[in-house]
C-alpha cells in the first residue's frame, strides 16, 4: 500500500513556489535598502571627516548683521 503522505502535492508545490518568489523579492528590496543606507552613512562620514581636517569644524559660523530700520 502506498503512503499518501509521500505523494507529490501540486498545490503545495505551487504555494511554496509563490512563497519563495515573494521572499526572494523581499530579500532583494531589503538588500537594496541596506546598500543605500550604507552609502549614505559613508558619504556623511566622509563629509564630516573632510570638514574636520579642513578646519571647517573649528570655525564658528559667521553671524549676520542686523539691519537698522
Amino acid at each position: 500500500m502506498r503512503n499518501p503522505w509521500m505523494q507529490k502535492n501540486p498545490f503545495l508545490s505551487a504555494w511554496l513556489s509563490a512563497a519563495n518568489t515573494m521572499t526572494g523579492a523581499a530579500r532583494g528590496y531589503a538588500s537594496a535598502e541596506m546598500h543605500r543606507q550604507m552609502a549614505a552613512a559613508q558619504a556623511e562620514m566622509t563629509r564630516q571627516m573632510m570638514d574636520f581636517w579642513s578646519g571647517k569644524a573649528v570655525t564658528s559660523p559667521s553671524r549676520r548683521k542686523k539691519r537698522r530700520r
